[in-house]
Order: C-alpha cells, then sequence, then structure tokens
C-alpha cells in the first residue's frame, strides 16, 4: 500500500462528523429523547445523518429495520454498569441498523467486515463521543477514503446500536453465516482513543486491539505490525479480552488456557463461528473514567489520536484487500 493514502483521512472531517453526533445538533442519540419542535427521535436523526453522508460514497446503503428497547436505569448496580435489562411491559421502538457496502472487483465474495454501534447509552442522558460517536465516525471516514479506490475485495459496515435491547448484530452475523458470507476479517471499532486522564494529559496516543479467539489474535497482532510498518505515533497493545486476574495482570498472550470473553458486537460474529475478529479501543483494560456517564463528551476526545487510529485502520484494510486472509495466520 502506498503510504501517502493515508493523509486522505481528515481530521477535520472527524471532528465535525463527532460534535454533529453528540453536541450539536445532536446532543444524544437514543429512541427515548427528540429535541424540542424535531417530529424524529435522536436516534433515528443520527440515521438519517449517516445514511445521507454515506449514500455520497456508495450505492449500497441499506437500513435494516427492528425493533428495540431502551435499558432501564438501575443505580444500585457499580456506577459505570448502571443499565438493566427492560421489562416486558416496556415499549418497543422502530428503529434501523445501517449497511454500507464497497463491492470489491477481483474477490467480490471475500469481505472485510467493519463493525460500530451509534447509539448513546439509553438509561442515562450522555453524549457517548467515546461510546461510540468515536467508533460511526472512523467508519464513516473510512468509507469516504476508501469509495476513492479501486477495492479488490468488498469491504462492508454496519452501523449498529448496542446501547439499546436486543442487539441487531446477533442476528446480522447470523443471517451472514447462514448466507454462507466469506467474511475474512471483522473490525469491531467502539471507544477509539478511550483512555486514561494520565494518558490524555501526557498526550499519549494510544490504540488497543483485543481479541476474543486465536484467529483473533493473529488478525491483532497483524494490526501492531502494520502500526510498525507505516510508523505511525501511536502506542499500540493487543491483549486476550478476559476478565482480570487476581493480581491484576492480563494471561499471557501464548496462554491457552485463558477463558476469553466473547461480548460486545464483536462477539456477535465470533458466536456465529466468524472467529478472525477483533474489537479496537482505545485502551485495554479501558480506562476512560466517563465510560457509560454523562461526561463522554466530544470535547474529551483527542482528535489527533482518532485520526491515526483511522489511518491504522485505512492500513490494515487495505493490505488485507490487496492480499486476503493470508497476510495474518494463526501464530
Amino acid at each position: 500500500m502506498n503510504p501517502e493514502l493515508l493523509e486522505a483521512v481528515s481530521c477535520d472531517r472527524l471532528h465535525h462528523d463527532l460534535f454533529y453526533l453528540c453536541r450539536d445538533p445532536l446532543p444524544f442519540r437514543t429512541v427515548s429523547y427528540t429535541l424540542p419542535w424535531h417530529t424524529k427521535n435522536s436516534l433515528d436523526e443520527a440515521d438519517d445523518f449517516i445514511a445521507a453522508e454515506m449514500r455520497k460514497f456508495s450505492d449500497r446503503v441499506t437500513l435494516i429495520p427492528y425493533k428495540l428497547k431502551p435499558f432501564r436505569c438501575n443505580s444500585s448496580k457499580p456506577l459505570h454498569h448502571w443499565y438493566s435489562t427492560p421489562l416486558p411491559e416496556d415499549p418497543w421502538y422502530d428503529a434501523n441498523c445501517i449497511e454500507v457496502t464497497l463491492p470489491g472487483t477481483k474477490h467480490p465474495d471475500e469481505i472485510i467486515q467493519l463493525v460500530s454501534h451509534k447509539d448513546s447509552m439509553s438509561w442515562i442522558n450522555s453524549p457517548g463521543a467515546h461510546d461510540n460517536a468515536v467508533g460511526a465516525v472512523a467508519n464513516m471516514e473510512l468509507i469516504r477514503v476508501l469509495s476513492r479506490l479501486k477495492l479488490d475485495r468488498t469491504v462492508r459496515v454496519l452501523f449498529c446500536n448496542e446501547e439499546h435491547w436486543p442487539w441487531y448484530s446477533k442476528d446480522y452475523a447470523e443471517n451472514a453465516k447462514l448466507r454462507g458470507d466469506n467474511i475474512i476479517a471483522v473490525l469491531n471499532q467502539d471507544s477509539l482513543c478511550g483512555k486514561s486522564d494520565s494518558a490524555a494529559a501526557s498526550q499519549l496516543r494510544t490504540f488497543a486491539s483485543v481479541y476474543s479467539s486465536h484467529e483473533g489474535r493473529a488478525l491483532a497482532e497483524f494490526l501492531r505490525q502494520e502500526c510498525e510498518k507505516y510508523q505511525l505515533p501511536l502506542t499500540v497493545t493487543i491483549a486476550p479480552k478476559t476478565s482480570m486476574k487476581a493480581n491484576g495482570a492480563l494471561p499471557a498472550p501464548h496462554d491457552r488456557d485463558v477463558k476469553f470473553l466473547v461480548n460486545d458486537d464483536d462477539g456477535s460474529f465470533i458466536k456465529a463461528g466468524y472467529l478472525r475478529t477483533v474489537m479496537n479501543l482505545g485502551s485495554y483494560p479501558y480506562g476512560d473514567p466517563q465510560y457509560h456517564l454523562a461526561g463522554d463528551t466530544p470535547e474529551r476526545v483527542d482528535i489527533i489520536n482518532l485520526e491515526l487510529s483511522v489511518k491504522l485502520l485505512m492500513a490494515v484494510i487495505l493490505d488485507i484487500d490487496a492480499g486476503g486472509g493470508r497476510v495474518f495466520e494463526v501464530l
């Protein structure tokens, strides 16, 4: 891949999209909040914005309708986990996920799947900047840039909802498996550049790729190698997505007895049988003190960190597009 292609990633566009989705005009992205004098809820308005932007770069933008419920709020739980499963009598809302496809020309049956949830917390009023407007705008920018290129393989994005119930990514992944979709890699962008206050204060630019399968570990390692290859000024870590041990240390990457956590939208694909899957975020264990809180604002996002993260993802996508799944192998 020509490294000059990475310069097409726009920090200004990322900043614009981020503030559009979680400051002005949309303070939140949830079915349970509608701006005064508006006729659509804020999640529907976010969908309108994302879909309209993506239609400028792809003629294959599909809204996938389904029904969901907002999570309830249970303040007796730990602070960052106040969400609670809706009750049977709670109302259902109509919502959408968005699929965007850039068809490949040589091997269109081989799919590089990108994922990000676009909604914000439904149990509290939070802008949801790191969780997960950053992932949504990162995938939007990737579509913009990749649409200018002639791709060998198909790149497909799912903009879904994870802060409401139930997760549509589960049905999406299962349907892909039933169709026999040949997904050669899954990259879930969730909470990119989210990090501790101390890391932010020291202007440390971070990227973490975590995996829940041994096949996913090879993809995560490829991400780290790509960062070194293209000399991006990011501190990249990879780790198994697992519970912390008693001493606070993560298990060794070669530990085949590790009990992986198979959750989040990446977990939906792993459960469906797509094991070459990773979740990309800003730190692991996740260090953002405003996780799932009202303080998750766009002003706290390190936009340079986000730009560098998108450049890394684009390098990874283009090199997988050029070489297929063989560019990273199970170690």
